[in-house]
């Protein structure tokens, strides 16, 4: 029996159960913030309600223990705004929180977003100590002219220096942060950040082009940007350098030495579940009888505190048409591409239902198929708006 031939996993309560589950965690403060950002941060106006924020993320957890469904915990990411901001001391309040309601896999990986211009050497280690075992930092670029155009509280040598902090306080997992396509930013420029970032150890890199998104202070006032074409040659020489030093590129932005693959981001990528605590936290769930929600907390800090009037903002069911769709816009991003069984696993439809998309798909080269992996061809990753509008209401 094939995969497309297949039944659902016995029952639709065992499928949810068999769906990894991670968390994220969402910190909303920072310094200050950067031109470039749409993420829910709000600049930090004198002392930061710790120990307050971190009780009212546990109380939350309490409404959605539910969605655990029995299963271990795979990973944790704490993003933000800046999650560096935040003490050991209060992250340590949060795992043993955490621990009282949820089993935390024996490898669990755990990820903090750290800023440059946010540590020290102390607080690496004490992140480290708590069982932190992997850290994203979020050094942009190492020029100190786009440094300060990107609004970055850092500086060349913080992020040179942070790095160093990592590695010294025991973290042989951690990933930089890059992006390129800057404002006037030559091809020359934007390899010496990768060369830089290679040459101080990283073994994880997330290169990704600037984009201009609505509601940022770089959506009023534009940038001016590289050229489409001269984009194009800088990710062509960006990816020849990275291939060079070992880095293996296995989603659209992400590239990473052997073993050093960010698990929390593969399991959004493949389409699992995510709990979600904090303010303007996302979330995924599968349920027990088959449905699939998405939820979100409420963004503004103070209303998180307060709980007012409910810590989750929306809650909706992906409908049955478009889980296709929201499953191929994790999944193609992943040069590894997916298995048909994994379609069936994650979005309980079986693969029949777009078996003459991913035929009329391959036959247009835009898709192609081995040993079982189904994935972009080159010039399907040029053109993946045009292959996911084929999954519209699947």
């Amino acid at each position: 029996m094939n995969d497309s031939q297949s039944s659902p996993l016995n029952t639709e309560s065992s499928r949810s159960k068999t769906i990894p589950l991670s968390l994220y965690v969402h910190i909303p403060w920072c310094i200050r913030k950067c031109p470039y950002c749409d993420f829910n941060s709000h600049e930090r106006k004198g002392d930061l309600p710790e120990q307050a924020y971190i009780a009212a993320m546990l109380e939350d957890l309490e409404q959605d223990l539910d969605f655990i469904q029995g299963r271990e915990l795979q990973s944790i990411f704490i993003g933000g705004g800046t999650p560096s901001l935040f003490s050991a001391t209060a992250y340590e309040t949060l795992f043993k929180g955490l621990q009282k309601h949820l089993r935390f896999a024996r490898d669990i990986e755990i990820t903090l977003e750290a800023n440059p211009g946010t540590l020290e050497q102390g607080r690496f280690e004490g992140y480290h100590s708590l069982g932190i075992n992997r850290l994203s930092i979020g050094v942009q670029s190492f020029d100190p002219t786009q440094l300060n155009k990107l609004g970055r509280i850092h500086n060349s040598d913080d992020a040179r220096r942070a790095i160093a902090c990592a590695q010294h306080a025991g973290f042989s997992n951690f990933n930089v942060d890059l992006m390129h396509g800057l404002n006037e930013q030559s091809q020359a420029e934007a390899m010496q950040d990768l060369e830089i970032a290679i040459s101080a150890g990283a073994p994880h890199i997330s290169w990704y082009q600037l984009t201009i998104e609505a509601n940022t202070e770089f959506f009023k006032r534009p940038p001016s940007l590289p050229l489409e074409t001269e984009m194009h040659r800088m990710q062509t020489a960006g990816l020849s350098l990275l291939n060079d030093a070992e880095f293996t590129r296995y989603e659209v932005s992400a590239y990473a030495k052997a073993g050093h693959q960010s698990r929390h981001n593969l399991n959004y990528w493949q389409f699992g579940d995510y709990l979600a605590l904090g303010a303007g936290a996302h979330g995924k769930i599968s349920h027990a009888n088959g449905d699939i929600y998405r939820y979100q907390k409420t963004r503004k800090p103070e209303d998180y505190l307060q709980r007012q009037p409910s810590r989750t903002s929306k809650r909706e069911p992906v409908a049955t048409e478009d889980l296709a769709l929201e499953f191929m816009m994790n999944a193609l991003r992943l040069e590894q591409g997916f298995t048909r069984q994994l379609f069936s696993e994650r979005t309980g439809q079986s693969s029949q239902t777009i078996d003459a998309i991913l035929a009329k798909l391959q036959q247009q080269g835009l898709l192609q198929e081995q040993n079982k992996l189904i994935r972009p061809s080159a010039r399907g990753f040029e053109l993946i708006d045009s292959i996911l509008s084929e999954f519209l209401n699947a």
